[in-house]
């Protein structure tokens, strides 16, 4: 079942905490604080063997004090536009508002079968509050309690009955995970929502000069010239120490969610900063991770250039970047939309390169050469034999060397080797795991 479903409603009604409880997840922001959510987020549900996408909106304001409104109202549409199904949440506790109106409103005109739901119902005293949302307008109603899950089966029972389309199979299912994954990640107002909407053709996510307007990792999936991608925008990076909010805090634990669970990460940097320590902090987490990176340096436009500036620049980064300093890195302004392609094309490449897998006659061919000409140092009288090499079955590029003596191997040794493989095969972008094993 391929249909979609949209909750949307005014700020702090408990659509987050909804969401959570269909997706069986954590993955939406849930706070006190009115307007947490900002951007769509989508999740998959499935139910009775039945499986859907559910949409989180923000709160859909109108003369509020918060300076996102204009930007979230036009996410709240978009989603509309997108789903089958919209639910409309309601608070009974708070009992009909001019915004509970204004959202009717917006979705009588749109044409799409709504679920009426009463969220914070507890209590029979409190079911019999919520037959005044019956002046809405909009049939009959759903009584719910999303911290606790009551009710929650009925209006899943509703959807799954209402939803168009056929139930996606096992194979499909496994095919759809199988799409690589690439995550825009950096530190604050680098740019990374409006590359995400560059390269997906549209304004998915809200931009603003607003340092950590993106809160929820947010995925898109991409389907165009050919390739099927899902690109996930991130809330930026800071140090620890600057994370000061609660929100913050469980932003940036989303973030480093998504950077394990991505395939590839396009690092993305200020060119008027430079790469300054927070970059690196976050390169090296993507590196433990084992992931695929390509270095996007965006605004490249502010920069005052001459012939050379590239060039130097590019050459002081990766002299930063050592020893791990194979990685793509493309010059970019995005908001002049300067050399997106490259960007996409470049975390093509990557995700080519994490799923290269070498032959063990190439590698012991090649690499017995290098180690007969250039042997192991010994290590307190012991001398060590490499035996053979293979590439071990893993999802990220590693390399098994079987030898004697192995515990005496040392780093240096090791990062020669990677640097020779490096060398002779394409595995720009992506961290090698080299070992030695006792044989």
């Amino acid at each position: 079942m391929s249909g979609t479903v949209a909750i949307v409603g005014r700020p702090n009604v408990g659509k987050s905490t909804l969401f959570n409880r269909l997706t069986e997840s954590r993955n939406a922001i849930v706070d006190e604080v009115s307007g947490v959510t900002r951007d769509r987020n989508y999740g998959e549900v499935t139910w009775n063997g039945k499986q859907f996408t559910v949409i989180d909106t923000g709160g859909y304001a109108v003369n509020s004090d918060d300076i996102f409104e204009g930007e979230i109202r036009k996410q709240v549409i978009n989603a509309i536009e997108e789903s089958d199904i919209v639910l409309f949440l309601v608070d009974v506790y708070g009992g009909i508002t001019d915004l509970d109106n204004a959202v009717a409103q917006v979705l009588r005109k749109s044409k799409r079968k709504v679920m009426l739901v009463v969220n914070k119902v507890d209590n029979h005293s409190q079911r019999l509050d919520a037959t005044e949302f019956y002046s809405l307008g909009l049939g009959e109603y759903y009584c719910l309690s999303s911290a606790s899950g009551s009710g929650t089966g009925e209006i899943l029972d509703e959807i799954v009955k209402n939803l168009p389309g056929e139930n996606k199979t096992a194979e499909e299912i496994e095919e759809l995970e199988k799409i690589p994954k690439i995550a825009i990640v950096g530190r604050p107002n680098v740019g990374k929502s409006s590359l995400a909407n560059a390269l997906i053709g549209t304004d998915r996510n809200i931009v603003t000069p607003i340092s950590g307007t993106t809160r929820d990792s947010i995925g898109t999936r991409f389907t165009k010239f050919g390739h099927d991608l899902y690109f996930i925008d991130t809330a930026g990076l800071r140090r620890k120490k600057k994370v000061e909010e609660d929100l913050e805090f469980y932003s940036v634990l989303r973030t480093i969610r998504t950077i394990e669970e991505a395939d590839i990460c396009l690092l993305l940097l200020d060119a008027t900063l430079g790469f300054e320590a927070q970059d690196m902090n976050i390169l090296h987490l993507i590196v433990k991770k084992r992931k695929g990176v390509v270095i996007v340096v965006n605004k490249w436009d502010l920069l005052e250039k001459s012939s050379n500036t590239a060039k130097a620049y590019e050459d002081n980064l990766r002299a930063s970047l050592a020893p791990f300093n194979d990685i793509p890195i493309v010059f970019t302004s995005v908001l002049n939309m300067q050399r997106i392609q490259k960007v996409l094309d470049s975390a093509i490449t990557v995700n080519e390169n994490i799923h290269r897998r070498i032959s063990t006659s190439e590698l012991n061919d090649f690499l017995q050469e290098i180690i007969e000409i250039s042997p192991p140092p010994s290590y307190k009288g012991k001398y060590i034999k490499v035996k053979y090499i293979t590439q071990l079955p893993t999802k990220f590029p590693a390399i098994a060397f079987f030898a004697s003596n192995a515990k005496y191997i040392r780093d240096p040794y090791k990062r020669f080797l990677e640097n020779k493989i490096r060398e002779r095969f394409d595995f720009k972008g992506v961290p090698i795991s080299i070992y030695f094993r006792e044989k």
